[in-house]
């Protein structure tokens, strides 16, 4: 199974995320656009991994708190690895202090399971679209590029999580699907 650890985002930026990548995607069909529906927060990703593994991972993840719920600002629109050379179209996440915290807990919690650190610095976003630049014309993704320029200081609403889920990502034709396998609230007190 594939696993992955994310927070989820309340209805209303869906919305707006929805509409959003309506509006980019009338610019480029061809560029991969995520389903609106399973936008998340990714806190750690783990990757492939086994049924017993996947019960140590549980057992792990049951033991992050945090003395405060996460609040995330939804803001604003840029490119992975930069706007000339795109390859992940984004949104950013401008999180509370304990946002980073709980990612770096993760990652010294998971490390003795034998689930890898992550090499560059946590930078919480929101995934919009993936680009293949040998499926894509370059004059689409300039235009995408162009029209995400009016969303630079957009924002696209805010959230206020106590709890982080263990997903399963399961691919298939149609794009990935994610399936929650657990829940977990790291704010004691919280439901």
């Amino acid at each position: 199974m594939r696993l992955f650890v994310a927070l989820d985002l309340p209805e209303a930026a869906h919305h707006k995320l929805r509409d959003l990548i309506a509006e980019l995607r009338n610019e480029c069909p061809d560029i991969r656009w995520v389903r609106p529906e399973g936008i998340h927060v990714t806190l750690k990703f783990i990757g492939h991994v086994d049924e017993a593994k996947a019960h140590e991972i549980q057992e792990a993840l049951g033991k992050i708190h945090s003395d405060r719920p996460v609040i995330m600002e939804l803001h604003g629109i840029g490119f992975f690895p930069n706007e000339r050379r795109p390859r992940v179209v984004w949104c950013g996440v401008h999180g509370s202090d304990n946002l980073a915290k709980l990612a770096g807990d993760m990652e010294a919690l998971l490390e003795p399971l034998g689930i890898e650190r992550e090499a560059r610095p946590y930078t919480p976003h929101l995934t919009l679209a993936r680009i293949d630049p040998e499926k894509v014309r370059r004059a689409q993704v300039e235009k995408v590029v162009a029209t995400a320029k009016k969303f630079e200081v957009t924002s696209f609403g805010s959230a206020r999580e106590t709890q982080f889920h263990l997903y399963e990502s399961v691919t298939k034709p149609s794009g990935a699907e994610y399936k929650i396998l657990q829940s977990f609230s790291f704010v004691k007190g919280s439901a």
